[in-house]
């Protein structure tokens, strides 16, 4: 049998895209760096962005120093304002931990002063006895107060002075042109300090200006004499 040589030779002919023209678009398509060169590109944008954030907050070197010796400054002063705290907080609690302790005593020396004046005038001049006891009473009262004074707790006897309202409390007026308006002029109950502390303030009465007198011309009916007639 007699073979065609025209159909051999286009068998061994490999087939062909069937549209020869869309294969190197699709190559160029699926090939192509450019998008790959974008994202690279975008990649080296962000990072360096990145980057320059961090540095642009960076602090030079000075600013650093002049910062932590600000922090170091603020410490030592905080530091120095607890020392001075605590001594100061130390000294108080020495000073004046008797202070409730001398209060309360501050009663006892009343009583040993209202027995003494309640004692009628003359009475210890009769009886050597009852001179003696008194005599013991007042050396009991005088001892106390040297005790307390020992511990910086002093007396405040203000007659005669003017009156002072952080050591005095008025309890009434006296009137009277004897003495300047304000001054006290009777001392009810005594007052104490512990050191520069009011511990209990003086109970006085305070001198008053007299009323001025009533000027003359008005009639016992309460009407104006006319004096023109």
């Amino acid at each position: 049998m007699t073979q065609d040589p025209t159909r051999e030779t286009t068998d061994h002919i490999s087939p062909g895209p069937e549209n020869p023209a869309e294969e190197p678009s699709t190559e160029t398509s699926a090939g192509d760096p450019r998008p790959d060169s974008a994202a690279a590109a975008a990649t080296t944008t962000t990072t360096t962005d990145g980057e320059q954030g961090p540095r642009a907050s960076e602090k030079s070197p000075a600013e650093e120093i002049a910062e932590l010796k600000d922090k170091l400054l603020r410490s030592l002063a905080e530091n120095e304002n607890q020392i001075r705290r605590a001594r100061r907080d130390r000294e108080d609690a020495t000073k004046y931990a008797a202070a409730n302790f001398a209060r309360d005593m501050l009663g006892v020396a009343d009583n040993i002063r209202r027995a003494m004046e309640a004692v009628p005038e003359g009475l210890n001049q009769e009886d050597a006895a009852v001179k003696g006891f008194l005599e013991g009473i007042a050396l009991t009262e005088r001892e106390l107060l040297t005790t307390l004074e020992r511990h910086g707790i002093k007396k405040l006897s203000p007659l005669g002075e003017k009156f002072d309202h952080d050591h005095h409390e008025a309890l009434f007026e006296v009137p009277t042109n004897d003495a300047e308006p304000g001054t006290v002029m009777q001392v009810v109950e005594e007052g104490f300090i512990i050191h520069d502390r009011l511990l209990r303030a003086a109970r006085v009465g305070v001198a008053k200006a007299l009323a001025p007198p009533t000027p003359p011309g008005d009639g016992e009916d309460g009407h104006q004499v006319d004096t023109t007639a």
